[in-house]
């Protein structure tokens, strides 16, 4: 996968085997891909996320409905991962064996469907507004809207990426809380620096210096966002980045370098282990924290925030990465199919209560507005409290690109600009102004 693969961080071990067992295949005798009705039947193929528990989540759904809906048949089964499930999807497009909808799409890939026309827009068909409204989404759903105004992608679980920080080190340095500006934590890094030189660092992740395209989605994309209010960086083929923000974000990087507060190495599990004191953490991490670290308790030696913003900025406005996936309708299935799947969104999506059972399976949160108020969600969130502030953070959140070129786009965030500010090598104005030209270059 080119970014974190929830799937595979989840059970990438079993994956493939389990997988491989329960799938139903690309096409089923009952219906190929491009299947339509029979006997009064239409059938849908839907390709579920290479997660088993995901995949066991829609095959459950699906029964559901068919069970309330005797003229729809639903065969859900996993994309297959050779090479990757982006790949299986273009190669079923090319060979005409779409599935009439599946899960598992971030908006950038979303764009290369979109850009060849392979989706239909969601907001064009009957009942699409229905689920926005009954799932009570609005604002989560508004920065998923592509540059062509058009909704090509529904999202079902949003990560609002959130910052770590180990909570018992920064109280050893006379803070109760998190620091939530530029200059605040520069100025605990410096004493954090004082009293335990080389032995803790403010971030240390090798990552801050590789310039692999996804990584950027967990670092410079959630400074940024937070620091810009939420700009999109890139609409469409448009460069809209906010320079401002970025060079601010740039020369925050450069001022935690100057301190020695970065170490862009490896090191066996740094913030876990205490090398380093802030770092990105997402929701599937609480799963092998309680495995591997359980002395990790949320509250007593953790912290978790939103992004810090720079000076001057009111910390309440700080937004973020989204890590994010949602589903696509195929423009291949016929218009009865097109119907059929998007009256299954519409049903799975008008019960809160199917959004906490995947929220308690999955550990990801449900795409909507009201996590943190809606009763249906809150036996979940009390007895897992780590989730609340993701919860609360959902509509504050914001998604990939909306473009079909975003590996590249993304790596000279990194070659031109981050990667080389992290490791001293250009000054943060220059760094920004060499990632423009090279973006806007990429986009023509």
């Amino acid at each position: 996968m080119m970014r974190k693969s929830l799937g595979a961080l989840l059970l990438a071990a079993v994956a493939s085997t389990m997988l491989s067992a329960c799938s139903t295949g690309q096409g089923s005798t009952e219906s190929s891909g491009n299947g339509g009705a029979s006997g009064g039947v239409t059938t849908i193929e839907f390709w579920a996320a290479p997660n088993p528990t995901q995949q066991a989540y829609w095959q459950e759904m699906a029964k559901a409905y068919e069970s309330e809906h005797s003229n729809v048949k639903i065969n859900v089964s996993a994309i297959k991962e050779s090479p990757t499930s982006e790949a299986s999807i273009q190669s079923a497009i090319a060979a005409k064996s779409a599935p009439t909808m599946s899960e598992n799409i971030n908006r950038g890939f979303g764009a290369q469907l979109a850009d060849s026309k392979a989706l239909v827009p969601l907001d064009t068909l009957d009942g699409f507004q229905d689920i926005v409204k009954e799932r009570n989404m609005n604002s989560t759903i508004e920065p998923w809207k592509f540059a062509d105004g058009h909704q090509y992608v529904l999202p079902i679980y949003s990560n609002a990426m959130l910052f770590g920080w180990r909570l018992d080190v920064l109280k050893e340095l006379g803070y109760n809380e998190p620091p939530q500006t530029y200059s605040e934590i520069v100025e605990l890094t410096k004493k954090l620096k004082d009293k335990y030189g080389d032995q803790k660092y403010l971030w240390a992740k090798a990552d801050l210096a590789d310039p692999t395209a996804w990584k950027r989605w967990f670092d410079f994309y959630m400074l940024y966002n937070a620091a810009s209010g939420g700009n999109k960086f890139i609409e469409g083929s448009r460069f809209t980045g906010d320079r401002k923000a970025g060079e601010e974000v740039l020369a925050f990087m450069d001022d935690l370098r100057k301190a020695n507060g970065l170490l862009a190495r490896q090191v066996t599990d740094p913030f876990e282990n205490g090398v380093g004191v802030f770092t990105d953490v997402g929701p599937w991490t609480f799963t092998t924290w309680k495995e591997k670290y359980p002395n990790l308790k949320y509250g007593d030696n953790f912290a978790l925030t939103m992004p810090p913003v720079p000076d001057g900025m009111d910390p309440k406005d700080s937004k973020t990465f989204a890590d994010t996936k949602g589903l696509v309708i195929y423009a291949s299935a016929t218009k009865e199919q097109q119907a059929a799947a998007i009256d299954f969104i519409k049903w799975v999506y008008s019960d809160a209560a199917n959004d906490a059972k995947w929220f308690e399976q999955t550990n990801l949160p449900p795409a909507r507005d009201d996590l943190k108020t809606n009763d249906s969600f809150k036996a979940i969130l009390d007895k897992q409290p780590e989730l609340k502030p993701y919860a609360e953070n959902v509509p504050n959140a914001i998604p990939p690109m909306d473009n079909a070129k975003y590996n590249d786009l993304q790596t000279i965030i990194g070659t031109e600009a981050f990667n080389k500010v992290v490791k001293g090598q250009i000054s943060p104005a220059e760094g920004w102004a060499n990632m423009q030209k090279a973006i806007e270059g990429a986009l023509q």
